[in-house]
């Protein structure tokens, strides 16, 4: 029997309608009831020190899981410390003792989690942070990126830990206030040097964050790149524009993303491209057509679902 075209349109429809629901069910499956739970019982802590400390409070909560175990790590446990936090020489509150980077490294002690929280946003007021808070409040990849960058952790995959957690979780709803106006923007850092653009680590992949008001021979001279090597790491000619968020590659791409984006689809926004997405993943253009059986005449369509690795 010959399929009619509005039975084949009917078919497709069902289809992606079936492999919504689906992705739908299993990122429902890999949520942790315990993270939830965590989530509910700090966020307003986490606003809190948002408006008082212009720090995201998605930041805040994915520190928070992530170096607390969702309030279940000997420390938070005992200490009701769940950042981490060590005492240094100013620190004359009560303390406890446990093996980390060294034997019995000193850590602080707190009668009540949110002096914990408190604490954590006091310690990235430190200068080293300082470029952070030039960020828009609302770009919780550039903060995640930036407290590795600048030495919060040692963990190699600690930024792509803290975005996994606060996309799985929805975390960057809470960076906005209860008016649902945008985040609260920093004082101005007038005083802290910044460079031209933003250097981030996109899939291990060192990249630099357009602005969109630049040229591909601006970002080449201030990197000491070649243009022609920029181009081509970046898989456009010298005429294609740069749009502001535009993740744009000093080295070549990979074949597909991170780790963490295993079993994972990307849902296509309004106005998205193939490319778009190569680049917000640091994925190779032709890799990603080919991942998802899909030929160079393919143009995806808002709410189609795409598989990154």
């Amino acid at each position: 029997m010959i399929m009619t075209a509005r039975m084949n349109r009917r078919l497709i429809a069902v289809l992606v309608l079936m492999l919504t629901v689906a992705a739908g069910l299993h990122a429902q499956q890999r949520r942790n009831a315990t993270y939830e739970a965590y989530i509910q019982q700090y966020k307003d802590v986490a606003i809190d020190q948002m408006r008082q400390y212009h720090i995201p409070a998605s930041i805040t909560l994915a520190q928070g899981l992530l170096e607390s175990g969702a309030g279940k790590g000997q420390l938070a446990v005992r200490s009701n410390n769940h950042f981490g936090i060590k005492c240094h020489s100013d620190w004359k509150g009560p303390r406890t003792y446990k093996d980390d980077d060294n034997k019995n490294d000193c850590f602080r002690v707190y009668s009540r989690v949110a002096d914990s929280y408190t604490d954590h946003s006091k310690f990235l007021q430190q200068t080293r942070y300082k470029r952070l808070f030039a960020l828009d409040p609302l770009d919780y990849k550039g903060w995640a990126y930036g407290l590795k960058a600048c030495g919060y952790a040692t963990d190699s995959k600690y930024g792509d830990k803290l975005i996994s957690l606060i996309e799985l979780y929805d975390l960057h709803q809470y960076d906005t206030n209860r008016f649902g106006q945008t985040a609260v923007k920093p004082k101005s850092q007038s005083n802290v040097s910044l460079p031209a653009h933003r250097v981030v680590l996109v899939n291990d992949i060192v990249c630099v964050v357009a602005t969109g008001n630049e040229t591909w021979d601006q970002i080449a001279q201030e990197f000491g790149i070649s243009k022609n090597k920029l181009l081509k790491y970046n898989e456009v000619y010298d005429s294609y524009p740069l749009y502001p968020g535009m993740n744009v590659f000093l080295k070549k791409k990979k074949t597909k993303a991170a780790k963490l984006y295993k079993d994972y689809w990307h849902r296509v926004k309004a106005y998205e491209s193939m490319y778009s997405v190569s680049q917000q993943y640091g994925i190779r253009l032709k890799n990603l057509y080919k991942m998802n059986y899909r030929d160079v005449d393919y143009i995806p369509q808002e709410g189609d679902l795409l598989k990154v690795r």
